[in-house]
């Protein structure tokens, strides 16, 4: 029970904000205790009689929590000065530190935001750590902070396993589980784990957060992989502390609806009672390490202060709700415990307080001193690194030649021996390839193993590897997605499949919020490489609708980071996918292919039978260079038609009729990166122009075709003579009506009239 101030809120305490008001009742409880302490245990005796929490480990679970504590208040009293830029506090949380003191520092964390006290407890693990300082300078957002650089308030270190993020609602928890999942995936190809094999994933949300989308679908792949039996040793930490920021949760929610849950071992503990919380916290980590199931621990806590400093809950909260909260604070029990056991007196109490409040303001103090980053340049050097002769290098490395040979069955077999083939083939030859170079690559999705692929583009990759690195997942995009950044997290190349492109969007955020910003969030201290398969575009006959001829491609483009290519025949595929494969391994990127599926069989160009569009597959040295396109007829100057995908074909076959047409010479431009636009190349290729046309099969708002033309604009070209060719903002409709959408060769032959009319 909790000994409280009888008044809640004294006549001298009427005018404080509620940080301060939860500081003045810690002092005043410590001071006016009047309880009897039992005799002072020795250190690895029980702090209490029956609790499993011996007094030296008790001593630190406190500090820690005080710790946490003072940097909350902190927080709030500096922000007004404008010395720190975070104020979403711990207070109420300090709990979570009994799941710090049960884990082990390698055991990879994926934390809540009010995890101040796991992380004062985590840096216990490794000597010489000051969670103190490494705070402070996240709050100041000083260059020198040592887990974002300065970019953002994360909880993170590189020696702790502490992946930093700034996720969404519960973004973070298909990434745990995915590392999680890893660990057993590394075993079972043989892949060395940078971490123990043994080791647990921990991660924390917030009861609120367990009712959203994201969170869900981690919950349900986990309760799958159990009921497969497959290890997913995952500890998912509720810390329930009843309200998301103004919305409640109703009383017994969380219990009832994990308590039963198949496949998710639950366990429950108090995290606002260090003494009787510690024993079903030992167990749920020691059950999940041992068992390698996943496992839900509902920790009780509870929220003081608000959920960050603009919040002024006396505004919208009762009075009485915000004072019975202020009674269960976790520090009042833990300083009860100290009383109670004597293992402190209250001036020790007391004086461990001011010392730590004293060490967090002289911390920020000097945070507040130490430099910031004040250029672009440096804000943005962890975003995206690129080494050009390094991925040059790496893309062009051919596997060894035996593991080339095994794979396609036999030197006479491979595929560069073999006659020119479409673009379906060469990327399923490509992937092969990069299987064979990569040990630790695995390629998965939905129906990618057995059947191949809706496509057959991973035809035969299963029977060449085996169900260890070619495997179907749940049909669950933002799942595929956190399994590729819990792979990647672990020293693997994931190579996942989104079978279409409109299937990315429900897990859009999976790229941008997670996977893309990790390098940035982490100072470049962590990756999660990737490529990311995805078919996708228009003009598929016979087999359509909005859902299968997907041409938005504009929630990619404007993901910090990312790189998205786009081939249009089978030997640029070849070589791009080498070369993503490079960025992955050398600089530890994020890549899209963007696959587009009417060209998947594409054989001819002009006319039936012609062939024109076979190519023969690259040998394994050969590889692109990131932002490089393609340029058919370099020498052409009259018309210069930039486009990518479906749109150079077209392209192609419009440029015949325009030469007949208008005598012009025309030169074609194939991107093939879209993401990030080469704005040097597009420059150069309509430096000596006389028109310019841009065909871009994507949508007319937010479509490529917009930054072609700017990086046109911007480099001083703007006043060529210039037609777009786009498709309408609009849904796929199905059948031949897709087509009345979309670009089409008679389209780019009706631009080039009206340019030949306006020059």
């Amino acid at each position: 029970m909790f000994a409280v101030v009888p008044d809640p809120i004294p006549a001298r305490m009427k005018g404080l904000n509620r940080a301060e008001i939860c500081d003045t009742n810690f002092i005043e409880f410590v001071r006016h205790w009047q309880g009897q302490p039992t005799p002072r245990p020795a250190p690895h005796a029980p702090i209490l009689p029956g609790s499993t929490l011996d007094a030296a480990s008790f001593d630190a679970l406190f500090e820690s929590q005080l710790i946490s504590r003072h940097l909350d208040l902190m927080a709030r009293v500096l922000r007004v000065q404008n010395k720190v830029f975070y104020t979403i506090g711990s207070s109420g949380h300090e709990g979570n530190a009994l799941v710090a003191r049960a884990a082990r520092h390698t055991d990879p964390a994926f934390l809540h935001y009010r995890s101040g006290a796991f992380m004062a407890e985590r840096f216990r693990k490794l000597p010489g750590m000051d969670p103190v300082m490494d705070s402070a300078l996240s709050f100041a957002a000083s260059r020198d902070d040592p887990a974002s650089g300065g970019r953002h308030k994360v909880w993170g270190s590189k020696p702790l396993w502490v992946l930093p993020q700034t996720s969404t609602i519960a973004s973070h928890l298909p990434k745990a589980l995915g590392t999680a999942l890893a660990i057993e995936s590394a075993r079972r190809i043989g892949h060395a784990l940078p971490i123990p094999e043994d080791s647990v994933v921990i991660c924390s949300f917030g009861d609120a957060s367990a009712n959203h989308a994201t969170a869900q679908t981690a919950f349900n792949t986990a309760a799958w992989a159990a009921y497969q039996r497959l290890p997913a040793p995952i500890l998912f930490v509720c810390e329930d502390n009843g309200i998301g920021i103004s919305v409640k949760t109703p009383t017994g929610w969380i219990a009832d609806s994990f308590r039963h849950r198949p496949g998710l071992d639950y366990f429950h503990a108090d995290g606002l009672d260090l003494a009787d919380g510690h024993a079903q916290v030992e167990r749920a980590l020691e059950h999940c390490r041992y068992t390698r199931r996943p496992t839900f621990l509902h920790l009780r806590t509870t929220r003081l202060m608000g959920h960050a400093g603009t919040d002024f809950e006396i505004e919208w909260r009762p009075l009485a709700e915000l004072c019975a909260a202020e009674a269960t604070d976790p520090l009042l029990r833990s300083a009860q415990i100290a009383l109670q056991s004597g293992w402190l007196s209250a001036d020790r109490i007391l004086e461990r307080y001011e010392a730590i409040r004293a060490r967090c303001f002289a911390a920020a103090e000097a945070a507040d001193a130490r430099p910031k980053l004040d250029t672009l340049e440096e804000i943005i050097a962890p975003l995206a690194p690129y080494s050009p002769g390094a991925v040059h290098a790496e893309a062009t490395r051919p596997a060894p030649p035996e593991e080339r040979e095994q794979a396609f069955g036999g030197a006479a077999a491979l595929p560069e021996l073999q006659p020119p083939r479409h673009l379906a083939v060469q990327i399923n030859q490509a992937l092969h390839d990069l299987l064979c170079k990569y040990p630790a690559a695995l390629l998965f999705g939905e129906d990618v193993a057995q059947k191949g692929g809706v496509y057959t583009v991973s035809k035969g990759l299963l029977k060449a590897f085996g169900p260890r690195r070619v495997f179907n997942t749940l049909l669950d995009e933002t799942m595929i997605l956190g399994m590729a950044q819990g792979l990647a997290n672990l020293g693997m190349l994931p190579i996942p499949e989104i079978q279409y492109l409109a299937y990315l969007h429900n897990a859009a955020d999976q790229l941008r919020g997670e996977a893309c910003s990790l390098q940035f969030f982490s100072n470049n201290q962590y990756r999660n490489p990737m490529l990311v398969r995805i078919a996708g575009l228009g003009y598929q006959k016979g087999f359509g609708g909005h859902f299968h001829n997907d041409n938005s491609i504009a929630a990619l483009r404007d993901i910090p980071g990312l790189v998205v290519g786009c081939p249009s025949r089978g030997d640029d595929a070849a070589m791009m996918l080498r070369t993503l494969a490079a960025l992955a391994q050398v600089d530890g990127r994020v890549a899209v292919f963007l696959e587009p599926i009417a060209l998947y069989m594409t054989k001819d160009l002009h006319a039936p039978g012609d062939g024109q569009w076979l190519f023969p597959y690259p040998p394994p040295d050969q590889a692109l260079v990131l932002g490089e396109g393609r340029v058919y007829q370099p020498e052409a100057s009259d018309l210069v038609i930039f486009t990518y995908g479906n749109g150079v074909p077209m392209s192609l076959r419009a440029a015949a009729r325009i030469e007949q047409e208008h005598g012009w010479q025309v030169r074609v431009v194939d991107l093939r990166w879209l993401v990030p636009l080469n704005a040097g190349f597009i420059a150069a290729q309509a430096a000596d122009a006389r028109r310019v046309l841009v065909v871009d099969e994507g949508r007319h708002s937010a479509g490529v075709g917009e930054g072609v033309i700017t990086a046109l604009v911007e480099a001083g070209l703007g006043h060529l003579p210039l037609q777009r060719v786009s498709g309408a903002d609009t849904y796929t409709p199905l059948a031949g009506a897709a087509m009345c959408v979309l670009p089409s060769d008679n389209a780019l032959v009706s631009a080039a009239r009206v340019l030949a009319q306006e020059h």
